[in-house]
């Protein structure tokens, strides 16, 4: 991973947004919504957030392990974009989010993956416009994950979650862990470009247990790349790739 000279986001405030009439649906909903209210609540200050302590940018700041989470919204009106750009996801996040600076948006439709996709969720900003004022977000986009076998291929585990909760919280994990390093895609990412982001150098590789939050709350999810871990052999398979359980990537060294 080399630095770009942008921006990583410290600190954050995330808020989760179910849009689609899916989620006025118990049977679709399932465990998805309280599971992943779950995810972010125990966020903040758990190993796992505190891995990508050794992310910092010219400004000084430090990737750290707080984050605050503004809880949910739900829309049940129709979906209007396939998930291919970027300004509906922002337009979304803007008209039913709680706006804040640099806040976090993750927006979960009921859309299912196109055949011709190869993408499960992304990442990415934008503006959100009122009178005069200007304020940039960061957003992520996921697809209906339920049953798309290129997506949700989790390994099973004691967890309790559903096969769709799942696939979202572990592409929770990669989106948010690429945002924070790389939100305007002028941070950290690999000399290839940005489809070289800290998610993206561990795709699908997991460590040997589920992840422990900070609420007691358990997750499987995929591993970040360590350029700490990388360079002192502390990584998982591919090198770089770092198990959550330790207290911070910084540890590492």
């Amino acid at each position: 991973m080399q630095y770009h000279g942008g921006q990583v986001l410290a600190t954050m405030v995330t808020q989760a947004i179910f849009w689609g009439s899916s989620w006025g649906s118990t049977s679709f909903v399932g465990d998805k919504i309280s599971g992943l209210d779950s995810w972010y609540t125990g966020l903040s200050g758990s190993g796992y957030a505190g891995s990508l302590d050794e992310y910092s940018d010219v400004t000084g700041a430090r990737v750290s392990a707080q984050s605050t989470y503004a809880g949910h919204v739900i829309d049940t009106r129709k979906v209007t974009t396939d998930g291919t750009q970027v300004a509906p996801i922002v337009n979304e996040a803007c008209s039913v989010g709680s706006i804040v600076p640099n806040g976090y948006y993750a927006v979960y439709t009921d859309v299912p993956r196109p055949a011709n996709s190869n993408v499960c969720a992304w990442h990415s900003y934008g503006i959100c416009s009122s009178g005069t004022s200007n304020t940039t977000i960061e957003v992520a986009f996921f697809y209906n994950l339920d049953n798309d076998f290129g997506c949700n291929g989790v390994p099973s585990s004691n967890t309790g979650h559903s096969v769709g909760l799942a696939a979202l919280s572990n592409m929770s994990g990669h989106e948010l862990s690429e945002t924070r390093t790389d939100p305007f895609f002028s941070g950290w990412y690999g000399g290839d470009g940005i489809s070289e982001e800290v998610g993206d150098k561990c795709d699908w590789i997991f460590g040997p247990s589920p992840v422990t939050f900070s609420n007691g709350s358990q997750w499987v999810i995929q591993l970040n790349w360590s350029n700490n871990a990388n360079d002192n052999g502390k990584g998982e398979q591919n090198g770089g790739c770092i198990d959550y359980n330790i207290t911070g990537a910084a540890s590492a060294q």
